[in-house]
């Protein structure tokens, strides 16, 4: 499988890295993740290049990993720094990759590709997740399916009616109109669904409340596979500021070509010192999350078994246009990668390098085509808080009109 490289990856929660080697396989890449001495998160190739043994299985000396097979030490760099047998000879074999980390939103994103067009600017908006203003859940797990077809399931908030009934369904979701925007690599699939029954979870959480209300959910997908939800609910014809909402972070990291580790996070800005709501929403996680959504996917992948979906030419419904618009995108950057490209006639940047565009005034015009509208600021979580000051009716992320 194909992926693209020249892109950020989580690889871990910074809370999951600490004295004990980490390891996680990302794009069929062996990675093994720990902290040096000053606590900076390190990521390198997790074989061994002596006798292949997984370096995750040894333990830390100092700010190197040692093999736990034959005693070798590796430092941050990659490279052999300790041979403990003979005369100590480190050959030129003895190295292993090494890999560009940042830590940010208390995540750990790491570079798979060319470390000179390492851009941390490109990292997608989670400042949610740190914000002091709101309070936070989150996990990670793993799905037994190609990492594309779990952002599918979530670019398609349709499916909740079906999936999710009893929990997170309510029609008015279904029958909302799906409105897509584009800023450069940045997608949002955003759905408003007004004067509707509350999805059951969403009525329990704002105290069993039984009338109607004007829903929300705008999602936003960045290449390759990170989206961010801002979700909740209102009384009918009311300010976002007297109802409910949350953002939903859903970070696919794809270990192999049908196997994807989830990353999630819920950041809410109610009752926050309220432990039992924390286990409301783990609870709703639990069964949303890793138990319809994960048997659903998992079954789709074993039907469609290791082929492409878009080889078995799949039936096209209007739900889908989110998903297949990102995956179009996504297939067109990976081409991108492939080939050192001029720039466009226009002047403009190859696509994978439009990072910069992202807060920018101006549209990016030669990728606004078709139906596709052109957003003329990309959404950053910290303007999206701005839609909750009082008089504000219709929830909508400054700079994305609906």
């Amino acid at each position: 499988m194909t992926y693209l490289l020249n892109a950020w990856y989580v690889g871990a929660w910074s809370s999951e890295i600490g004295d004990t080697p980490v390891a996680r396989t990302i794009c069929e890449r062996p990675i093994v993740m720990f902290r040096k001495a000053d606590r900076t998160a390190v990521a390198i190739g997790n074989r061994c290049p002596h006798r292949f043994a997984p370096l995750d299985r040894g333990r830390l000396e100092g700010d190197t990993l040692q093999c736990g097979y034959h005693g070798l030490r590796f430092g941050a760099d990659g490279r052999c720094v300790h041979n403990p047998h003979g005369d100590g000879e480190i050959g030129p074999r003895l190295h292993v990759p090494a890999y560009r980390v940042v830590e940010r939103y208390d995540l750990v994103w790491i570079w798979l590709g060319d470390p000179d067009r390492a851009d941390e600017s490109a990292i997608p908006d989670f400042a949610c997740n740190v914000d002091p203003d709101f309070t936070r859940i989150d996990g990670v797990f793993e799905v037994k399916a190609n990492y594309e077809l779990v952002v599918d399931n979530v670019l398609d908030l349709s499916h909740a009616e079906f999936v999710h009934d009893g929990l997170l369904s309510s029609p008015a979701i279904t029958a909302s109109t799906l409105e897509i925007k584009r800023d450069g690599s940045t997608l949002w699939a955003n759905r408003w669904c007004p004067d509707g029954p509350a999805a059951p979870a969403w009525a329990v959480a704002f105290g069993n409340y039984d009338k109607p209300v004007d829903q929300w959910l705008y999602m936003r997908w960045d290449a390759p596979a990170t989206l961010l939800l801002d979700v909740g609910l209102a009384p009918v014809g009311r300010p976002r500021s007297e109802g409910i909402w949350l953002y939903g972070m859903d970070i696919m990291t794809p270990k192999d070509a049908e196997t994807t580790y989830y990353f999630w996070a819920f950041a809410r800005n109610y009752a926050q010192d309220d432990p039992a709501v924390d286990e409301f929403w783990r609870t709703s996680v639990r069964i949303a999350f890793e138990q319809q959504d994960r048997d659903i996917v998992e079954a789709q992948q074993a039907m469609i078994g290791n082929v492409d979906i878009d080889s078995l030419l799949p039936g096209i419904i209007s739900s889908d246009a989110a998903a297949i618009r990102a995956r179009r995108l996504l297939r067109q950057m990976i081409r991108q990668q492939e080939r050192t490209a001029p720039p466009s006639p226009g002047g403009h940047r190859p696509l994978d390098l439009l990072a910069e565009h992202r807060d920018s005034a101006n549209p990016v015009e030669p990728y606004c085509r078709g139906p596709v509208t052109c957003m003329r600021a990309a959404p950053t979580f910290s303007t999206m808080k701005s839609t909750t000051s009082p008089g504000t009716i219709g929830p909508t992320p400054s700079g994305v009109p609906v």
